[in-house]
């Protein structure tokens, strides 16, 4: 008899994570990994790039090793890291930290996310906002802390909630309104309009907002706006994000939440019952990457639009609807003119049928949504230009 903990088992049912038969069910980026391996498929699934990072940053993590940097660091992140830190975001959007005291390194940015919830939210008197689609750990970890997931929709195509939805899901009980953008599965980046009254809407409930900002230096059109630099938000905000996506180094897992004292301290009781800490000699590393010249940002962002540009000229050719994003590795495709029904059952199909592998749009939604996303799909842009060239030829077969 396979026997599962009750608390697992109603945190796995709430977030959606058991089979029909109640055994744990792989996420969705597994199971689309394993399906292009298995068939030889281009990986278009999840998010992870098919190049190497920033050559100094790759040197400077070898150098920590070869220099002992392999044990236990302190448990808030190695100074220097933290440092790193607090003049990034000086440098970058003005804001001053103290690297002491407003910084806290994480096993990346779902750890972040997790230790934060944790922190944050106590039981079901409580509820968490979130913009759906959204990525997978969002209701896996709102369910763990026993509250209620409060979703409130991104429409095609331009992926941008109603206000008067967000203005009807922020309500007294709202302990947590959680935001990420850039933002991860639409690339859409929300609007001035948007920033500011989750803001209103935060400061009027007196919730925290928890940002998820990963894909920060990976913006197309418009510098990145964290929402801790608008007026009223720094003492209400913990911002989160990692150094796997700006620099190419997924597999580190080096992230980091920042804001008030308070709530940082409040993140640190729970995180060092996580991981206490990870990734010494990768901590110098992202270091040496936060403190690269402009240039390196902003190349990194044109590579990626060019990349973008790629996969969106190779889906519309195929014969997709595309939503043109403005941030982040991925691309949303609508497969309706192709004859889909079901975005799940496309994209299975779809590794045999042109040999490339995508994520249905309805793996990041709740039961009660999935009409609403039935036919939309994403693709990830984070891979060299020749694969992305042959993944479009292949796509092409579709016409």
């Amino acid at each position: 008899m396979r026997v599962i903990p009750g608390a697992w088992r109603r945190t796995a049912e709430g977030a959606g994570l058991l089979a029909a038969d109640g055994s744990s069910r792989p996420t969705i980026f597994a199971e689309m990994s394993a399906l292009a391996a298995r068939t030889g498929a281009i990986n278009l699934g999840q998010g992870f790039p098919d190049e190497d990072g920033p050559q100094e940053v790759l040197d400077a993590a070898r150098a920590a090793i070869a220099n002992g940097v392999n044990q236990y660091p302190p448990g808030r992140g190695i100074p220097d890291l933290r440092l790193a830190i607090a003049e990034h975001q000086l440098r970058f959007y003005g804001l001053r930290l103290d690297p002491e005291r407003d910084v806290l390194v994480t096993t990346g940015a779902t750890e972040a996310i997790a230790a934060a919830l944790l922190a944050l939210v106590d039981g079901p008197d409580d509820e968490v906002v979130v913009f759906e689609p959204y990525y997978d750990e969002y209701a896996a970890c709102v369910a763990l802390t026993g509250a209620r997931l409060v979703t409130v929709p991104l429409a095609w195509p331009h992926f941008q909630p109603d206000l008067d939805a967000l203005r009807a899901a922020v309500t007294d009980r709202t302990r947590v309104i959680l935001v990420n953008d850039p933002h991860n599965p639409t690339g859409a980046v929300f609007s001035a309009e948007v920033r500011a009254e989750i803001v209103r809407l935060a400061e009027e409930a007196d919730a925290v907002i928890v940002t998820d900002e990963v894909y920060e230096h990976l913006i197309f059109d418009e510098p990145h706006v964290p929402l801790a630099t608008l007026d009223g938000a720094w003492e209400r905000t913990l911002t989160i994000s990692s150094g796997g996506k700006t620099f190419a180094t997924t597999g580190w897992k080096i992230g980091w939440i920042s804001g008030p004292a308070d709530l940082v301290d409040a993140v640190l009781a729970v995180k060092q019952y996580l991981t206490y800490v990870s990734g010494a000699p990768f901590q110098p590393a992202i270091a040496t990457g936060l403190r690269l010249p402009d240039t390196y940002f902003t190349d990194a962002a044109a590579a990626l639009r060019s990349k973008r540009d790629i996969l969106g000229a190779g889906l519309t050719a195929a014969g997709f609807a595309v939503s043109r994003p403005r941030g982040s590795y991925f691309t949303v495709a609508d497969a309706a003119d192709l004859g889909a029904t079901d975005a799940d059952a496309f994209c299975r199909a779809l590794a045999e049928s042109a040999g490339v592998v995508a994520i249905p749009l309805t793996a990041f939604v709740t039961a009660e949504r999935r009409d609403r996303y039935r036919t939309l799909i994403r693709f990830a842009a984070c891979k060299r230009v020749e694969v992305l060239e042959e993944a479009a030829a292949r796509l092409s077969r579709l016409r």
